[in-house]
């Protein structure tokens, strides 16, 4: 059976009526059951580029079945053993239409915040998807700005004001650390929202659907590790001035006397902290 009949092999009901694995809340976890929203998700990848996808958090597995009957290489993980146990077992039974042919499909039991992703692709480029544990979403992020260099695309679900505050553009009060760092990188869309309702247990708050596309050129012309302290720096004091957020910098007056150190970073576009970036590093040299 080819793609086209595996797609069609598909039950698409809009809600599973019970959830295969029992949502555990210190893992932040809230399984998705609309399997509609689940297939937008696995079509938000474009596949340019790469041809491996790594899924975090595949639970009940609903977006694992979408992306299977995408033309890619799977690996799911999850901490979690009882998710672990039903996706190397009754999943596949569940589902064998989506085994008729040789898909390639691993799962791997591990934390992704601490997992070496080397051992999995070597060199190669991946994308990441997933219905992120919102308990740990930003420091999913932080990991993927490390791993910029494999990662050209990355989609999923984070809690609704977490993916717009990704998204968010300068003069916003959720424009932040985020936002410049990511978007220094990658072009960032939020793409739709999800409400609590298509959850088990449903989440108190709604969640945002997102895709980032790596830039053709995501070499900064500055210092990047310069760049991120610079940014850190200034949105963690976001309500004072520059002149006051980067006072820990040994900068000369010539340059702390400029306009720009008047500003509070919100005012800030991205381009601007890479230019200010460059102008403190010529000062420290």
């Amino acid at each position: 059976m080819g793609k086209k009949g595996r797609r069609k092999a598909l039950h698409h009901k809009t809600f599973h009526s019970e959830s295969p694995v029992k949502a555990k809340k210190y893992l932040g976890q809230h399984f998705l059951k609309d399997e509609t929203i689940a297939k937008k998700i696995a079509d938000t990848l474009s596949l340019k580029g790469y041809h491996k996808v790594l899924e975090i958090g595949p639970g009940t597995g609903i977006l694992t079945k979408y992306l299977l009957l995408r033309d890619l290489e799977l690996v799911a993980m999850d901490l979690d053993k009882e998710s672990i146990v039903y996706l190397n077992h009754s999943f596949a039974m569940e589902n064998p239409h989506l085994f008729e042919e040789d898909a390639s499909f691993k799962i791997v039991e591990a934390d992704f915040l601490s997992y070496d992703l080397s051992q999995l692709f070597g060199k190669e480029p991946f994308a990441i998807t997933g219905n992120f544990p919102y308990n740990i979403s930003t420091q999913i992020v932080f990991k993927l700005l490390d791993m910029r260099e494999q990662v050209p695309e990355f989609s999923g679900m984070f809690q609704k004001e977490v993916a717009q505050r990704i998204c968010e553009q300068k003069g916003s009060k959720t424009y932040g650390i985020l936002s410049v760092l990511v978007q220094a990188f990658y072009d960032a869309a939020y793409l739709f929202t999800v409400h609590p309702q298509v959850f088990d247990p449903p989440p108190k708050v709604q969640s945002g659907v997102l895709r980032l596309v790596r830039k053709e050129n995501f070499q900064l012309e500055c210092d990047e590790k310069l760049f991120f302290k610079v940014v850190k720096s200034a949105f963690n004091q976001r309500r004072k001035t520059l002149r006051n957020s980067l006072k820990t910098f040994p900068l000369s007056d010539t340059l702390r006397s400029s306009d720009i150190f008047n500003l509070r970073p919100e005012q800030l576009s991205v381009e601007d902290f890479i230019q200010l970036t460059q102008r403190i590093e010529t000062d420290l040299t």
